[in-house]
């Protein structure tokens, strides 16, 4: 398999460990854009400490720019984004706007693109952009990344054992196709094969919008929570502490009792675990937004058992109190950054408005998150010390 050119946008925690692995597969020549941290990065590397892929000081990609201006000088055969999926900040067409516009749009073929990025409707703006240029049907490749790695220094990222990423094509107003194409086969195949080379887990989606509809489950519920309570998931579910013990996040004998039925009530706004004959439609959204979307009830799409699961699974992880990871929701929040409220919870209130169904929990939800995001944009709310 020859070496192909990949440009990789966004040098954070997610940014980091990919390109660590796109290079790692010896498959790909890897270009970073860093523009918060270049600075650091450029004269110091990036130091990676991973329990799976070990600590690796002064690490460097193939190659190191500051923007995608500057990048713009050769084809790539895939464009991977990393960074946050802010619109309401900047639009993904605006950050890629150096390959979408000429003279690199009439000098070379548009590249695929691998959105590695957190929400709903994220590839929307892209796709209108490559669309626009008349070259053929946009190349999209939509992700769900299950990843526990922070960004703890402008240049060192803590990672630990496990990442495992679900790639599909982006299909612009077909959400029912669950059979990929000979050049959809061939596209994800090789980009799968330069992933698992450089030591990744990865899962080939014929339909990638129900797997992020799932995905969608943990954050608006979990993200969310520990957002407005300034708690890792942590302070959910470790056991309290016996006497004469004491530890933080503190957790008091009454949290998960009060606290597991109002995850449960939110996320079952999300899928329907009652009848389809209730007359109250409120406590029925995945009729119209997980079935009505043809999503069938089953591992393939979107099963009803998902709301005990996704409790069950972070209950399990989150036990155990050396888990120190926190939702990178939060952890934008405690540094003053803005957070992926609009990809993640108004995307929902949306869809939820337009079929005219009531979600009461997760429109509060967003209307608190909203008022974050707003002081945050408006310069009010400082990095936490």
């Amino acid at each position: 398999m020859p070496t192909k050119d990949v440009l990789l946008v966004g040098l954070g925690a997610v940014g980091t460990i990919y390109a660590y692995i796109l290079q790692s597969s010896k498959l790909a020549r890897v270009t970073v854009v860093a523009r918060s941290n270049y600075d650091v990065v450029n004269t110091k590397g990036i130091n990676i400490r991973s329990k799976k892929y070990g600590t690796h000081e002064s690490w460097k990609p193939y190659r190191l720019v500051s923007s995608v201006a500057e990048a713009v000088d050769r084809p790539y055969s895939y464009v991977v984004l990393t960074t946050k999926a802010i619109p309401e900040v900047i639009k993904t067409s605006q950050i890629l706007e150096p390959l979408l516009s000429s003279p690199y749009s009439e000098r070379h073929p548009q590249p695929t693109y691998v959105l590695l990025q957190n929400g709903l409707g994220v590839e929307r703006d892209l796709y209108h952009s490559v669309k626009a240029l008349d070259q053929g049907e946009p190349k999209i490749i939509s992700t769900v990344v299950w990843i526990a790695t922070n960004l703890v220094e402008k240049n060192v990222v803590d990672h630990n054992h496990f990442d495992r990423v679900t790639i599909g094509m982006y299909r612009h107003g077909d959400h029912l196709t669950t059979t990929n194409s000979p050049e959809e086969d061939a596209i994800l195949t090789d980009l799968r094969t330069m992933l698992e080379t450089g030591g990744s887990e990865v899962v080939v989606a014929t339909e990638i919008q129900r797997k992020k509809f799932a995905k969608t489950f943990w954050n608006i519920a979990f993200s969310s929570f520990s957002t407005l309570t300034g708690s890792s998931p942590t302070a959910m579910f470790r056991p309290p502490p016996k006497e004469g013990q004491s530890y933080s996040p503190y957790v008091a004998p009454q949290t998960a009792p009060n606290t597991i039925p109002v995850l449960r009530a939110i996320l079952q706004e999300m899928i329907a675990l009652g009848d389809f004959e209730l007359h109250d439609l409120s406590a029925c959204l995945t009729f119209f937004l997980g079935r009505a979307l043809g999503y069938p009830d089953n591992e393939d799409g979107l099963p009803s058992s998902l709301v005990d699961t996704t409790i069950s699974r972070t209950a399990e992880l989150h036990r155990d109190p050396a888990h120190t990871t926190l939702p990178s929701m939060l952890l934008d929040a405690q540094n003053g950054l803005p957070i992926e409220v609009e990809v993640i919870l108004g995307e929902v209130v949306r869809m939820a408005k337009e079929l005219r169904v009531d979600v009461p929990r997760i429109e509060t939800l967003y209307a608190l998150l909203a008022i974050i995001q707003n002081q945050t944009l408006g310069g009010f709310r400082q990095p936490k010390l």
